[in-house]
């Protein structure tokens, strides 16, 4: 049943889009704020109480619930699960401007790229060449794949019920709430350390898997190579991962520096091969859809060996 309700979340989040913003993005937001006054004395010890006050609730609730619906009948516990990773997953909110900015590049309507890149990333890209966007888009789906689908499906499968993919989710929405505010706000405090610790630690083996799978449907010598050479180039280690490993997996150069907010930011080279245009935004599609068709036929293959053993 695994295997079952990722693939119903999956078709779900591709054909209605949930408005993550309204209904994921919003309540949460909302718990960070009440733990942040009840909390926040600039420590990183009460973050850390926050955090776990937080999580623990929400992953004994979401698997208490789904024990009770599976008692009453299985179809109510897997139709929870589905709910669930509806509601944890979010690839479509990144994957609908990457497809728009592609459509872009091969209209040949670069400042409507840079404008929808703008949004995606939240800061402005008026000099960027139709390379650079590209590149950035690329760079974005990579990460985004992982964090919102690839991750949350790892979690899933390992804890019981929903109670992973929620585990999962807070994680990181708690990481990027405190852990990056607490290193861009120094009135912040060290609430946040806690937050980006935790998540580092659930992330671990998560992104290396990403990173090996996109090695194994893609170019897997480049895929390796790059992961091993580059990856701790990149200021964030796990999204050096899956940008090395991807960049290598699909030929393509990614990383290097980037024109951004009117600034050249400077940034190692991640991946290897040509230059990023509108082919290898399809491409990388391509391996997105490859690596979870590779998550799905491991999952396959575990329930035969489990049913077979049976």
């Amino acid at each position: 049943m695994t295997l079952f309700s990722l693939i119903v979340a999956l078709l779900l989040e591709q054909l209605r889009p949930l408005p993550a913003a309204r209904f994921v993005q919003a309540p949460l937001k909302a718990i960070a704020r009440f733990l942040e006054d009840r909390f926040n004395d600039g420590e990183s010890r009460h973050g850390a109480v926050a955090w776990w006050v937080a999580v623990l609730a929400a992953c004994f609730g979401s698997a208490l619930v789904y024990f009770i619906l599976w008692h009453i009948t299985p179809l109510l516990g897997v139709l929870f699960n589905i709910l669930i990773l509806y509601l944890t997953m979010g690839f479509r909110d990144v994957s609908h401007f990457f497809t728009d900015i592609q459509l872009a590049l091969r209209m040949g309507e670069i400042p409507r790229a840079r404008q929808l890149l703008g949004y995606c990333r939240g800061r402005r890209h008026d000099e960027s060449s139709s390379s650079e966007v590209a590149r950035l888009a690329i760079e974005e789906a990579l990460v985004a794949s992982h964090r919102n689908v690839l991750g949350v499906a790892f979690w899933f499968i390992v804890l019981p019920g929903p109670s992973g993919a929620v585990l999962y989710r807070l994680a990181r929405f708690f990481d990027e709430e405190w852990g990056r505010r607490g290193q861009l706000d120094p009135d912040f405090g060290a609430f946040g350390e806690f937050a980006s610790r935790a998540f580092g630690v659930l992330d671990w083996l998560p992104v290396r898997l990403t990173a090996a799978a996109f090695s194994i449907v893609g170019d897997f010598e480049d895929g390796v190579y790059c992961w091993r050479a580059q990856a701790n180039q990149w200021k964030d280690k796990a999204s050096g991962i899956l940008l090395a490993s991807g960049g290598g997996a699909l030929g393509v150069r990614l990383g290097m520096p980037i024109h951004e907010s009117g600034e050249v930011v400077e940034r190692p080279e991640m991946g290897v091969g040509d230059e990023a245009d509108a082919d290898f935004m399809q491409s990388t599609i391509g391996l997105i859809w490859r690596t979870l068709v590779l998550v799905m036929l491991l999952l396959a293959l575990m329930g035969i060996a489990g049913w077979v053993g049976n």
